[in-house]
């Protein structure tokens, strides 16, 4: 203990210094401790199930929202016969939504919406299961390959009638060119917003690089979700090779 002297009619007095409020007590910074802290405890002890419904979008945040959605996505395409592509949907809803919000498929432009106007998540996975099924008959119909069914999804059915054309195989090339083609028709609509900093910029209509994209979320979501195997997916030989390299 810190003493000081003090003189008192020619004695001499020891006194004890106050001591001074420091660290957690001394400010405002305790009140975060506080609060931060009992939250810190309690998502600990509930573990992921409490984890995903915050708003951090972590690999293992992600996939725990789409594991929850996993038995509604297959149930929905098991009724159109297509279960072996729950794997894909869901890697569809990583890219989409990352699984947030009311339509987690993206699924309202489908129907000729406004982007998010379907405010469900249920019934944003029952329309984007339909809209997958619609194209996916079709790529069956025009012999294209299912890279090509995935691309679809993002861009439409017309991009499958374009690559049937086009030796009926999926490819970053004829994605540009396709979207190109759209950009020519109504440039002042799909223009990316006038930046020409975006990524796609000048190939504003639709993702050229989405199917590569949903082909590396797919991958994840089968190596992390419980029940889905590549194998089980029935993704072609081309689609595997391009996500594990």
């Amino acid at each position: 203990m810190r003493l000081y002297t003090v003189l008192h009619q020619g004695a001499t007095e020891v006194k004890p210094l106050k001591k001074k409020k420091s660290g957690c007590l001394a400010g405002a910074g305790c009140l975060s401790f506080f609060v931060f802290v009992p939250l810190i405890i309690f998502f600990a002890i509930s573990g992921l199930e409490q984890l995903k419904w915050l708003p951090l979008d972590t690999e293992s945040n992600i996939l725990e929202r789409l594991k929850d959605y996993k038995p509604l996505v297959e149930e929905e395409l098991d009724k159109q016969g297509l279960s072996q592509y729950t794997g894909l949907l869901l890697g569809m809803m990583y890219q989409e939504s990352k699984g947030r919000g009311g339509d987690p498929l993206q699924s309202s432009e489908s129907l000729g919406m406004k982007r998010n106007e379907i405010d469900d998540p249920k019934a944003s996975i029952k329309q984007g299961v339909r809209h997958f099924t619609v194209m996916y008959q079709k790529g069956q119909k025009k012999g294209v390959d299912i890279e090509t069914i995935i691309q679809s999804y993002n861009m439409g059915a017309g991009y499958i009638d374009y690559v049937s054309k086009h030796g009926g195989k999926h490819s970053e090339k004829l994605a540009k060119a396709f979207s190109e083609e759209q950009v020519k028709k109504n440039p002042d609509l799909y223009n990316c917003g006038g930046d020409t900093n975006n990524f796609r910029y000048p190939y504003c209509y639709g993702d050229y690089s989405y199917t590569e994209k949903v082909m590396e979320r797919t991958k994840k979501v089968e190596e992390h979700i419980e029940g889905l195997t590549l194998e089980h997916s029935e993704i072609s030989v081309s689609m595997l090779v391009a996500i594990t390299t």
